[in-house]
Formats: structure tokens, C-alpha cells, sequence
């Protein structure tokens, strides 16, 4: 190093005063848009289960090593905490490019409006400059003392620098299992994992979706329950029917159909009755009819049905099946729904059937636990959704002069509503999580998504809303998301790769 003593120091003050404006510039951007910084570290693949502590830590250290390079006599301690920060914020970049499809920007200010490669770019200049700087420190005569100081200080260099590394891997490898396994409510939105594909007007609302294939989508209707709509997968055509049943005196109160191809069922817990047909001619014939009371009703196979009825011993919802051959036989399995408050409210939730990997699937709405039991209600695990909810928060009062239960207050709904298809589950969210935006769960939906054989959560995406209204209900086949509004069906192709 032959640069005279004036120039080495004038470089290493234009490298320090270089940071100082990078780091107070950067701190005080994050600091007055702490918000909006704090979400967006929510959505990082590598930091998300960090974001509470990281959000404040990176501001004030930002601030402390500015301070440090402010005072000539810190400038070396403030130049290897400089390098390392620098080396820790490329590091994190390079795993933003290479191994995430989620790739927010956190930097804040002006230096948002940078792309992924130029702030690689501007990171390793920073870096080189904050390498140059301790070097040029370390050959200042007031620092020098030795050849085997420049080896320690070399060394010196290299750990931090392998080091700086390896906490950032660390942090992500810790963070994806948080994220997948022990999840503290923070949700993960990979980048586009969802496209519109069609809409289509349906003119009138109160439709349900009665069943899906892979060309093809079936509505009820809840005001017109024997009036069905098949439309094709494109949104292109749609069919109207009327179901003729072979018996319509009975005094239904809540119809509702479903299907399984190629069977349509009509079914009415309160009657209680279920009509099967055929779908080439939507003729239905009574299929069971005064055999057990039931809320809930999903077909299994062309022979069994899963219901959710009501115990006649304890007056407590309870899990069965209905299997229709010869002779109908009623299996309960009152193990299954776990009593928390009364058994009845806190145990309410969502029954649906995957016919892939034929697993009855029960979501409650209160708490964040999901059932997976085979055909035959036998449980296989239970699964718990993100949200932190583990005990129905509700508020259930006895009205004594007509032995009635209700709700005293509104509850707090963990999930809303389910859909399966393959190894997913997928629901639609009640609560808004850590680290997001009141603005986009006002104009949106969040569905999250689960692997529910592997009892891990896998990503989320936001459902937006349609002329303000927000999705009624919903179901997936293969890689197409079809959501229903009030008065219009839209699809969406899921980008497979997000479930990686």
C-alpha cells in the first residue's frame, strides 16, 4: 500500500460517510414506514417467523453502525459491522433469487425502486467498499503493528464474512420450518400463485357450488333447490336442468344437492331423506329416507354417506356414516368431535370428501384443528390450520323455558369455508394474520393451503373481490381455482410450482 496517509484517509472517510447516508437513509425510511416494512418482512420466505424482532433490530443496528463510523477512533469495529451487515443483506438476496418465488422488497425509500439484480449490484459494491476501507484502516500506521496482524486481520475478514453468511442460511432454514411446522400465525404469499382465467355473469344470486369435475361445474340454488346449472370448466356454456324426484311430498325445509359423478344426491337432514340420481337424466329416486336426523351430508362412494348429526344420548353433534345396500346401516363415531364449551356450537364446522385419496375431511369453524379419517370415519391424525385460535372463543347461553342453546355473542371464526383436492386442503381464512394489511383482507379473500397428509402448511393467496362483493364459496380440481360470488363465477389457475 504506497497511497500517502492523505489520500488513504480520505478514502476511508468517503467510504464511511457513503454508509452513514446508506444507513441513516435506509433506518429512518424503514422507521417512518415501520408498518408497511414489518408486512413485508411478514411475506419473506427467509425471514417471515423473524419479522417482529428483525423489523426493529435492523433500524437500530443500521443507526449504531452509523454512529460508529461517525467516530474516527469505532471506524474499524464500524466497518467489519458495515461489511457484515452488507454480506448478510446480499446473502439474503441471493436466496430471494435462487430459491423463492416470494420475493418482497424491504429496503425502503428510494432504494425500493431498485430490481432484485441491481440491488445485488449496489450490495457487493457496498461490500467492496466496506472491505477496502477496513484494509486501508488496517495499513494506517496508527492500526499497523505487525506482518502477522495483516494475517490475523485477514482471517479476521474471512470469518466474518463465512459467518455473515451462515447466520442468513441458518435464518432460512429456521424459518421454513416455523413457517411449514410450528407456524406462529404468519402467513406465506408466494409471488402470482394464482391468474384469472374466465368470468361469467349468472344474473341472479343465491347459488351454491353442488359439486365439481374436471370439465365441468354443478350450482344449486338455495331458492330454487331442484333448479341446477352445469357450466363447463371454460365458463363458456352452461346448462340448466330441473330435478323430477319420485317423491316430493315430503316436507323438506333444507335441500340441498351434491355430486359425485356420475350420481347427483338431493338431501335434507331434517326431513330426514336423500334422493340419488343420474346425472345423463337428473331423475332422482328416495334413497333413505326417516333413518337418522342430520346436519351435514357428504357422499363417500355410490353406497355411504358421511353425515354430522346430532347424538340423541348428550345432544351433541356427532360424526357418522350412512351406508345404503341391501339393508341401511347408521355407523356414529362420537370420538371424533372433541367437546370444548358444549359440544354442540364449538364442535360446528366443515365436512367434505376427497375422493383422490378417499379421506373424510372435517374443519372446525372456532379453533384451528382439522380431522383426516379414511371411508370409514376411522381417524387417521389431526391437523391444526395457522391461526393461534385453540379453543372456540364463543359465548353460549341456555334459554331454560324452551331448552334452547344459542350464541349470546358473535363468534370468532378461525376458518370459514374448505375445499380438497389431492394432497390439499384448502380453506378459506376468518382472521386476518401477523403482518398483514387491513386494506387487503378488505378487498380480498385468503385462502391458505395445506398439505393435510403431511399436517403442514404449505403457502396463501388472496381471492380479490368482485364489484366489492367477496367469494360465497369455492372449489378446486387439479391446477384451476373456481370461486363463486353473489352474482358471477370466476376461475384462476394455480401456479403448481407454488406448492413447492
Amino acid at each position: 500500500m504506497n497511497l500517502s496517509a492523505t489520500i488513504k484517509n480520505g478514502i476511508i472517510e468517503i467510504i464511511c460517510l457513503l454508509y452513514i447516508l446508506l444507513f441513516v437513509y435506509a433506518a429512518v425510511s424503514k422507521l417512518l414506514d415501520f408498518e408497511n416494512f414489518q408486512v413485508q418482512l411478514g411475506q419473506s420466505p427467509l425471514l417471515s417467523a423473524f419479522a417482529g424482532w428483525v423489523s426493529w433490530g435492523v433500524p437500530i443496528v443500521e443507526l449504531i453502525i452509523a454512529l460508529f463510523l461517525l467516530v474516527p477512533r469505532f471506524r474499524l469495529v464500524g466497518l467489519f459491522a458495515a461489511f457484515s451487515l452488507m454480506v448478510m443483506f446480499t446473502t439474503y438476496i441471493i436466496i430471494i433469487l435462487n430459491y423463492s418465488s416470494s420475493i418482497p422488497c424491504s429496503c425502503g425509500g428510494i432504494l425500493e425502486n431498485l430490481d432484485w439484480t441491481e440491488h445485488l449490484v449496489f450490495n457487493i459494491l457496498f461490500v467492496l467498499l466496506a472491505f477496502t476501507g477496513i484494509m486501508l484502516l488496517l495499513f494506517n500506521p496508527k492500526y499497523v503493528g505487525s506482518k502477522n496482524q495483516y494475517n490475523r486481520t485477514f482471517r479476521t475478514v474471512s470469518i466474518t464474512l463465512l459467518s455473515s453468511i451462515a447466520v442468513v442460511v441458518l435464518l432460512f432454514i429456521l424459518s421454513e420450518d416455523i413457517i411449514h411446522h410450528r407456524n406462529n400465525f404468519i402467513r406465506r404469499f408466494p409471488h402470482h400463485p394464482i391468474t384469472k382465467n374466465n368470468e361469467l355473469d349468472l344474473k341472479h344470486p343465491s347459488f351454491y357450488i353442488a359439486g365439481i369435475e374436471k370439465n365441468k361445474v354443478y350450482l344449486g340454488n338455495y331458492e330454487a333447490p331442484l333448479h341446477i346449472i352445469v357450466i363447463d370448466i371454460g365458463l363458456q356454456t352452461k346448462k340448466s336442468y330441473v330435478i323430477r324426484l319420485s317423491k316430493s311430498n315430503l316436507p323438506f325445509r333444507s335441500v340441498q344437492v351434491r355430486v359425485q359423478s356420475p350420481y347427483f344426491y338431493l338431501i335434507d337432514g331434517t326431513v330426514p331423506c336423500i334422493f340419488r340420481g343420474n346425472l345423463t337424466d337428473w331423475k332422482a329416486s328416495l334413497w333413505m329416507y326417516d333413518k337418522v336426523y342430520f346436519v351435514k351430508g357428504e357422499p363417500i362412494n355410490k353406497e355411504s354417506f358421511a353425515i354430522r348429526s346430532v347424538s340423541s344420548k348428550n345432544h351433541e353433534n356427532v360424526l357418522g356414516t350412512i351406508t345404503i345396500n341391501d339393508v341401511i346401516k347408521v355407523r356414529l363415531a362420537p370420538q371424533l368431535l372433541e367437546k370444548q364449551i358444549d359440544g354442540v356450537f364449538d364442535t360446528d364446522g366443515n365436512l367434505i370428501y376427497n375422493e383422490q385419496l378417499k379421506k373424510v375431511l372435517y374443519t372446525y369453524y372456532y379453533r384451528n384443528e382439522y380431522l383426516v379419517c379414511d371411508d370409514s370415519l376411522n381417524l387417521v391424525h389431526r391437523g391444526h390450520t395457522i391461526d393461534t385460535i385453540s379453543r372456540a372463543q364463543i359465548k353460549v347461553t341456555t334459554i331454560h323455558s324452551r331448552n334452547q342453546s344459542k350464541l349470546s355473542a358473535p363468534p370468532i371464526i378461525v376458518n370459514k369455508r374448505t375445499a380438497t383436492f389431492g394432497n390439499y386442503l384448502f380453506v378459506h381464512a376468518g382472521l386476518m394474520g401477523r403482518y398483514e394489511t387491513e386494506e387487503m383482507w378488505d378487498k380480498s379473500s385468503i385462502i391458505d393451503v395445506y398439505d393435510f397428509m403431511k399436517n403442514t402448511y404449505l403457502f396463501s393467496f388472496y381471492v380479490p373481490n368482485l364489484l366489492n362483493q367477496k367469494m360465497t364459496d369455492f372449489r378446486v380440481v387439479e391446477d384451476v381455482f373456481v370461486a363463486l360470488y353473489d352474482y358471477s363465477i370466476v376461475t384462476y389457475k394455480i401456479r403448481t410450482n407454488a406448492y413447492q
